[in-house]
């Protein structure tokens, strides 16, 4: 066998694969990557050349005997993959700014995985997973599947659910950025901290945070009652919250709490920007064209500090680490989307959470919570009921049930307003779509 690792992911394409690579070049003594697969579509394919050639000149430079392929063809790639990671965007970035501003018509927060918009990317993306999971046990079926595809959590809750593919790990970078930042406002290095994260993903709880294994929970949140340390990520301002509140809350919260917790002042800053044409979508789209200028710089052979802009600050640190631990069996403790398996109680055994785990050679073990705080719980337990629905209607084309999983979203006033932004969104992502309107049309 020759010795090495192969690697193939898909959106190969995207802006974050150097992030990716400079991961693997600085692990490459615990991870021995030999081939290095970058695959695209044809959409993405100036892209994927564009990335690829950044990527390879990564490596030359770093003086490793790494392998990068280009190609368009997923079969060719996947054949005897080792880990396959994916990161790609349904109908590219077009589709992330119809999923922000149609519900804003509607005066509903449009956002990428969240409302109507994380359902929307759910339904356009789970048949694509679900099709390259088919690929996986065909041609590669010892392969660990790591996806960083959003909404994770609802793509790794389809695959548990409708594939056969149970070597999946989804991937987020929030709570590594969430341990930086908490590492930052202690002053303390960030191999020093650990925190209990239990949720969903985008929905995930820090039970507790430790330096050097004792308890510091009570100085993080005093912390926190400081509107200016309240948001650990770059493509979410934080508003702060209220002390009261935070401190009451008595766990640490994830930037993407501010949607549910402070609805109507996201909604307003979000409307803002609708009406400046400034959503996020276009301001990512003006940041990746930025990006991949400098991309095609020929001397450039090194991940520019441009892209943690992007929102996918430590997302290297966190994939090559997650990656590294289950091909050395390091055991060590990493919050991953994963099956339940019972480690929190009120959410079924076989859906996907988001969870502190120990990463085996065997993939993630999560550590047993128990119940979550009850002051958190109600909330989880709803958004899991979304997903759940919603990876349902993603995958049997049923209009009725994506009515009802927006309907159960907290982000949606009323059944009315959802039926609205379906009808609208199932007609603006058409193309996307198929399997809602294959029935209507047979």
């Amino acid at each position: 066998m020759t010795k090495g690792i192969k690697i193939v992911t898909i959106g190969g394409g995207s802006s974050y694969t150097p992030e990716l690579v400079e991961g693997f070049i600085k692990r490459y003594d615990e991870l021995p990557v030999r081939e290095l697969w970058l695959v695209d579509i044809e959409e993405g394919k100036e892209k994927l050349e564009i990335v690829g050639n950044l990527a390879k000149r990564m490596i030359q430079k770093a003086g490793l005997p790494i392998d990068v392929h280009l190609t368009l063809d997923r079969k060719t790639a996947l054949k005897d993959a080792d880990f396959v990671t994916t990161q790609f965007r349904v109908g590219l970035l077009d589709a992330r700014s119809k999923d922000e501003r149609i519900p804003l018509k509607y005066g509903v927060l449009g956002q990428e995985t969240n409302g109507p918009g994380g359902l929307f990317k759910g339904l356009r993306t789970i048949p694509v997973i679900l099709d390259i999971c088919k690929d996986i046990e065909e041609l590669c079926p010892n392969a660990w599947l790591i996806n960083f595809t959003n909404p994770a959590g609802m793509v790794v809750e389809a695959v548990l659910r409708y594939s056969n593919i149970k070597k999946v790990v989804g991937l987020c970078n929030v709570p590594i950025g969430i341990e930086m930042g908490v590492a930052k406002l202690l002053d303390v290095d960030h191999s020093r901290i650990r925190i209990d994260f239990a949720g969903l993903n985008h929905m995930v709880y820090g039970l507790d945070v430790y330096v050097d294994g004792i308890s510091v929970k009570d100085k993080v949140i005093d912390l926190l009652t400081d509107p200016a340390n309240s948001s650990f990520v770059k493509n979410i301002d934080g508003l702060g919250w209220e002390p009261e509140f935070i401190r009451s809350l008595n766990v640490l919260t994830c930037p993407y709490h501010m949607y549910y917790y402070k609805k109507d002042q996201m909604l307003e800053k979000e409307l803002k920007n609708y009406e400046t044409g400034e959503t996020r979508a276009e301001v990512v789209q003006k940041l990746e064209k930025e990006l991949f200028e400098l991309y095609k710089n020929p001397d450039l052979a090194i991940k520019p500090p441009q892209l943690e802009e992007r929102g996918g600050a430590y997302y290297s640190d966190a994939a090559v680490r997650l990656i590294s631990s289950i091909y050395n069996d390091k055991r060590d403790i990493q919050p991953v989307n994963t099956q339940n398996n019972g480690a929190i109680t009120g959410i079924p055994s076989d859906s996907a959470v988001e969870v502190s785990c120990m990463i085996t050679k065997d993939g993630p073990k999560p550590i047993v919570v128990g119940e979550l705080p009850v002051q958190v719980q109600g909330l989880v337990q709803q958004i899991k009921s979304f997903e759940r629905v919603a990876a349902e209607a993603a995958v049997t084309g049923d209009y009725e049930k994506a009515i009802l999983a927006l309907t159960i979203n907290p982000l949606t006033p009323s059944d009315s307003i959802a039926k609205e932004i379906i009808n609208e969104m199932l007609e603006a992502h058409k193309e996307h779509l198929p399997q809602f309107f294959q029935k209507v049309e047979a």
